[in-house]
């Protein structure tokens, strides 16, 4: 038996005895994630009495790990009073993104519960768009006047690092709250102690404006590699920090809405909570559209029956040169998607791009059409066949290369998400083209192809 059944075991014993003691000695050890792990594992009766042995801090805690569903569950077996006094003790970030995700009455009740001035920081954090850079910020951090000296901001930090989200960076800020510069944990401490903090700070500061969309402040931050950064208002005030926890939950959400839309699915809630018919729903509307493409395509290849009646091995093969196609055009696709939010779409990126994938494409090509040329040739013994199928696919790969790159280059340069589109239009363009390609060279050579 592993170390984490064992504990599970027991955990599960201890509050089944109602040993709360011996309950505190195991979990005070551990780490939230376990924690958090520990819980979810548990039925209904134990996570009750699991979180009535837990103190508030703890609950805290277990909150902030937990997603949004098992968070809406705890608060609810809290009570608005007991959930209230909680909420107080998160960070104020988190307290947004959990009240955020309620109806405004249930917020409401928990506000009104709340200290006033706690519940009126948490509004105002509250009124920004939530997938925003104010969305994401917190207002717990560390700001410092330029003219303090390091020995007081050392003083100072004792007092408010229990209260600040994170301590690794300090902000300067003039009183009216206009940032000025930044200085690291790292520098303060290697500093002086009689050194003000005008003198040491770092003026020329990376900031984001409060209004900017949360995926351009996790391609900043990830420049830059920063573990917080400054968010300013008008004038360049000072109000808040995100931090690099937030931007990991931004890049794993970002990655799933646009692996649901390359899918053709409707980003939205998490399918585990919502029902067969709402997940259906978010699926037909896509399939629809694909089956409309398949009777068009069903009916450009009506165009070529008497193509298809003289040479009938072409249907063999069709599938896979469609399939072929797909393939490339896809790949290069998700090479382009992972590459725009960190490029700039300037002309000399989009050339670059072009020539690259062109002359992948063209490589590409060259291999799996000689291949399946060599194939035919030796396995068939049908090498004009082999060279007429060869040769579409050779066309045929290479237009789905570079239809893969150009559509969400062009997409993305219109400001449309290249993710919830580019998968539709590929899928069209790839099937008529492919297919117009196929038969139409195959009629051009029919009479090699029907030479005995």
């Amino acid at each position: 038996m592993n170390k984490v059944n064992h504990e599970k075991e027991q955990l599960v014993t201890h509050l089944h005895r109602k040993n709360q003691a011996a309950f505190r000695l195991l979990v005070e050890e551990m780490h939230p994630y376990d924690l958090e792990q520990m819980f979810l594992q548990l039925n209904e009766f134990e996570r009750r009495r699991f979180l009535y042995f837990l103190e508030a801090e703890e609950i805290a805690t277990l909150l902030e790990e937990c997603d949004r569903n098992t968070q809406r569950k705890i608060i609810n077996s809290l009570g608005n009073q007991h959930a209230a006094k909680i909420l107080q003790r998160m960070s104020r970030d988190d307290v947004v993104d959990l009240l955020g995700g309620m109806k405004k009455a249930e917020q409401t009740n928990l506000l009104t519960q709340m200290e006033q001035l706690e519940a009126a920081k948490v509004r105002a954090l509250l009124d920004y768009p939530e997938e925003s850079a104010g969305g994401l910020m917190t207002d717990e951090f560390v700001n410092v006047h330029p003219e303090a000296s390091v020995q007081d901001v050392i003083h100072l930090l004792r007092h408010k690092a229990v209260e600040s989200e994170t301590i690794y960076y300090l902000y300067v800020t003039k009183p009216d709250g206009t940032l000025v510069g930044v200085l690291s944990l790292r520098e303060l401490i290697l500093a002086e102690p009689e050194q003000s903090i005008e003198e040491i700070m770092v003026e020329r500061v990376v900031s984001v404006p409060v209004d900017m969309d949360q995926e351009e402040v996790a391609r900043i931050m990830s420049r830059y590699h920063f573990l917080a950064l400054p968010v300013v208002g008008h004038a360049h005030r000072l109000l808040g920090i995100v931090t690099v926890d937030d931007i990991i939950d931004v890049l794993i959400q970002e990655a799933e809405e646009d692996i649901q839309q390359l899918s053709g699915l409707t980003p939205g809630a998490d399918d585990q909570a919502i029902s067969f018919w709402r997940s259906a729903q978010k699926r037909i509307p896509w399939l629809v559209l694909l089956l409309a493409i398949g009777l068009a395509t069903a009916n450009l290849i009506n165009l070529f029956q008497s193509t298809i009646a003289a040479v009938p091995a072409l249907t063999s093969f069709m599938p896979m040169v469609a399939g072929m196609t797909g393939n490339a055009a896809t790949q290069s696709l998700a090479l382009m998607i992972r590459r725009l939010p960190h490029e700039q779409t300037e002309p000399s990126f989009l050339k670059s791009m072009l020539r690259q994938e062109g002359l992948a494409g063209l490589i590409v090509s060259l291999v799996c059409s000689f291949l399946f040329i060599l194939m035919v040739s030796l396995t068939l013994h049908q090498p004009r066949l082999g060279l007429v199928i060869g040769g579409s696919l050779f066309f045929t790969l290479l237009l789905g290369t570079m239809i893969g790159t150009l559509i969400p280059l062009v997409l993305y340069r219109l400001n449309i998400d290249p993710t919830a589109a580019s998968g539709p239009l590929i899928t069209t363009l790839n099937d008529i083209l492919s297919l117009l390609i196929y038969f139409g060279l195959a009629t051009v050579f029919l009479k090699q192809l029907t030479q005995s």
